[in-house]
């Protein structure tokens, strides 16, 4: 259907301008057509249709944009002319046979064919009225079945003008539609501005919004980038003390076994602590049994002299130590004096043997020269207290006669290999 409401009949509204000027050609008025009596089983054509019948067939059949295009095609129009202006033009242009009225007559007829052959089939104004009537509730079959119908043969007045007050009471429908429709586009267009208000404002606190959360992120990489920073130093100040730890281990090639030496040395300390106190005990206990000792052998000399009894002279030399052909080990002793037990051991026919108990020598030779030896002498007084354990275990493991010395000096030696004393009370002293 058209865009705009249509118009009376005779093409135009009372009073409104007409362009004679520019249609002088198109604007002669021509006296309505005969009846569609006249011509037989013809179709009519669009200047054989009354005069009233062209306005509600422009306006129906054409679009103001279709038709502004089909008349630019036979004349030139001004520019700026009216939609009212060309619809009141080419509907004065209907009343003959004209360049436009042929041109809009073969564009009916060519766009609405399908219909008009459709249409054909009815042969009497009842079979044409159904059809109409069929058509008229399909808005998008109306301009169609207008220009079928009252271009039909069987077309009479009657139903030619109950075509008519059909089209112009939908006129007033379509009206009375577009008033409607107009409140409501109204409604629509305030709604609308309302809506874009709101839309401006949420786009505007969106855009705040997202500055701000830029403004954030770019705190946010600096940050990063600091940090990133800090950590590449880290990062390279511990790849400098790894390097550093790798020099230092090679110029220390023996680090763990020192840091294992101290450890057992740290052992060592706590156990030579221990067997310190454990010697200072031993002391005290010696002390003791030296003053008891001392107590007896001075009541022995006592009863000697009350009842005369003399050793004989001989007996010292015939129960000392044999030491011929075995070798002593003494350890410990003044180091002057040790020329003279050497002396003294081997004009007995011994080998001699000296160790001074770790005051200067190292204990690890110690063992050598135990294990070598057949008889051991230790002065515990001359020697420290690892090397008396040392000696008192090893003589104890391998059963090896062991003499301890209560004093220093050449005399003690020759009294103490001059005891009488076996070889087996000689292990069992060492045992002890």
């Amino acid at each position: 259907m058209s865009d705009y409401p249509f118009h009376v009949a005779g093409g135009s509204f009372p009073g409104a301008p007409r362009p004679q000027e520019m249609f002088e050609s198109l604007l002669r008025h021509q006296p309505p057509t005969a009846p569609s009596s006249t011509h037989g089983s013809r179709r009519r054509k669009l200047w054989e249709l009354p005069h009233k019948f062209h306005c509600p067939v422009i306006g129906v059949c054409f679009g103001a944009d279709e038709l502004r295009g089909l008349i630019n095609k036979v004349m030139h129009i001004p520019h700026g002319t009216s939609d009212y202006v060309l619809h009141t033009s080419a509907v004065g242009a209907c009343d003959e046979r004209g360049p436009l009225a042929d041109l809009l007559h073969k564009n009916m007829e060519k766009r609405f064919s399908q219909t008009i052959r459709r249409f054909a089939a009815a042969k009497t104004g009842a079979a044409l009225r159904a059809l109409w009537q069929e058509a008229m509730p399909t808005g998008s079959e109306m301009p169609a079945a207008l220009w079928a119908s009252w271009t039909h043969p069987a077309c009479d007045p009657t139903l030619e003008q109950a075509i008519y007050g059909d089209i112009h009471m939908l006129q007033h429908q379509v009206g009375t539609g577009t008033r409607t429709n107009l409140g409501t586009l109204k409604e629509l267009r305030a709604e609308n501005g309302e809506l874009r208000r709101q839309l401006d404002a949420a786009r505007r606190e969106n855009e705040a919004r997202r500055c701000e959360k830029t403004r954030e992120i770019q705190t946010l990489g600096q940050c990063l980038a600091e940090l990133r920073v800090e950590l590449a130093g880290k990062e390279a100040w511990g790849a400098s003390l790894s390097g550093q730890l790798d020099q230092l281990r090679q110029t220390l090639p023996d680090l763990k076994a020192r840091q294992l030496l101290a450890r057992r040395a740290s052992d060592a300390e706590a156990r030579t602590t221990a067997l310190s106190a454990h010697a200072a005990r031993l002391e005290q206990e010696v002390a003791s049994l030296k003053r008891a000792l001392g107590q007896t052998d001075q009541a022995l000399r006592q009863l000697s002299a009350g009842h005369g009894d003399t050793p004989p002279p001989d007996a010292e030399a015939n129960t000392g130590v044999d030491v011929s052909g075995k070798c002593v080990l003494c350890v410990g002793g003044r180091s002057g004096a040790i020329n003279a037990y050497r002396q003294m051991i081997e004009q007995r026919g011994g080998r001699f043997l000296h160790h001074d108990g770790g005051q200067e020598e190292s204990l690890h030779r110690i063992d050598a020269a135990l294990a070598a030896a057949d008889l051991v002498i230790c002065q515990a007084g001359c020697i420290s207290h690892n090397a008396y354990w040392r000696v008192k275990e090893q003589c104890k493991r391998t059963g090896k006669p062991c003499l301890y010395m209560k004093t220093t000096g050449i005399s003690g030696l020759s009294r103490l290999i001059g005891q009488t004393e076996s070889h087996e009370a000689l292990a069992e002293r060492s045992a002890d």
